[in-house]
Order: structure tokens, then sequence, then C-alpha cells
């Protein structure tokens, strides 16, 4: 059963979008996992909500998938099948290579900089294997190729499949050797976003996502036997 730690309160300010942000969070980081029951009365409590902007965000989580309906019974959280999460990042693969060439086209080099800060920080994480931090940095600089594409409705559908496989995505196992090269996959796209090679950059940003796949195999199959560590 999954244990629900008091939180901070939310603001009035539009609450059902405030709640159902809280929860993509909780299901994303792992603390409520596939197939776990949503507790309301934790929930609220935790938030510090009635139940009506719960109910109103478990239904904006389930028309994204990230949860599933159960007549008379509440909700939880959607599993997700190994066939689903390969096709999803095939679809992801070609959303983040288009941006990668959109973005070359339009990105700043404030944008730049503090992509490679970001890059920076995750690469030190690494070193450190603090992995919690690799992953926000990681994530961050994913997000921020994809907003400096411009394109909202990429934008839009890209923040919906990525939500419902992001877990995966990163925390799967991975030998030292796939996590050197995705590493290395950063450096290559670090420099090609700063050449504005964006031909380039879709290549090797698509090849880097297709390159989860057998590492998420790997996790939900037979299981391996290098420590978990973030994959993206």
């Amino acid at each position: 059963m999954n244990r629900i730690e008091p939180g901070i309160g939310i603001s009035r300010r539009y609450l059902h979008d405030e709640v159902a942000e809280r929860l993509r969070a909780l299901i994303r980081s792992g603390e409520l996992e596939p197939r776990a029951r949503i507790n309301e009365i934790a929930l609220t409590e935790r938030f510090g909500i009635s139940r009506t902007p719960l109910r109103e965000a478990i239904k904006i989580l389930a028309t994204e998938g990230l949860l599933d309906l159960l007549p008379n019974r509440g909700a939880r959280v959607a599993s997700i099948s190994l066939a689903e999460i390969d096709e999803m990042l095939e679809v992801v693969a070609g959303l983040e290579a288009t941006a990668a060439d959109l973005a070359c086209r339009h990105i700043t080099e404030p944008e730049i900089a503090a992509i490679a800060a970001a890059h920076e920080a995750m690469i030190a994480a690494w070193r450190r294997e603090d992995d919690p931090a690799y992953f926000t940095l990681n994530r961050q600089i994913h997000e921020a190729v994809m907003a400096a594409s411009r394109n909202a409705t990429l934008g839009a559908i890209y923040a919906s499949l990525s939500g419902r496989i992001q877990r995966a995505r990163y925390a799967a196992h991975k030998t030292p050797e796939q996590w050197r090269r995705a590493v290395d996959e950063h450096v290559q796209m670090l420099a090609l976003l700063r050449a504005r090679d964006g031909e380039g950059l879709a290549r090797v940003v698509r090849a880097h996502i297709r390159g989860k796949k057998a590492v998420i195999a790997a996790a939900y199959g037979d299981g391996a036997a290098e420590p978990a560590r973030p994959a993206g």
C-alpha cells in the first residue's frame, strides 16, 4: 500500500489544475506506482482540499491515460505494457527529433546557455551518482529543447505521451557501457544545438530515444545485473 506523506496545501486559484499537476508528479516520480489505488481521503488531507477538485483532477488524468477510472470504486494508476512503452518511445523519438530540428531554427543564445548550464550540472550529478538530480536535469534539458521548438501543438502531444512513460524511460537499469553512451550522446546533442545543426541534432536525438528500448526491455523482462540508474 502506498503511504501518502503530509504536504503543503494548495492555493485556491485554478485548483483542479494544480491538483492534477501534483498527481502527475506523484505518478511520474513513482510514489504512486502502476495499479495503485487513489486514496482520496489521504490526498485531500495532504493537499488541504475538498474531494470536488480532487475528483476533477482525477478525471483530467484519466483522459491523459495516467489513471484508470473504476466503476463505483474510484481510480487507480494506469499500468502500461512493454509493447505500449515500445510504441510510445518510437513516437516520442519522432516528436523530439522534430522539436530538435525546429529548435535549431528558433533557439536564442540565452536558451542555449541555460541548456548548457543544465548539461554541466547533469554531468556533475552523474559523476557523483546523484540519480534524482540527474533525472531532474536530464528531463529539464529535453523539455527545454522541446520548448525552443516554438510549436505548442508539438509540445502538448509530447507532454501527454512523455508523461506516461517517463518513469520507465529514466529509471530502467543500464550497464556501464550503456550509461556512458547516453551521456556521450548528450554531449553530442549540446554541440549540435550550439552549431544549430537541426538535421544532425534530430538524427542523434532520435537514436538517443530509440536506444532506451533495449534498456527498458531488459528491466521489464529478465531484469539487469547492474544497479538501477536513470536512463535519460
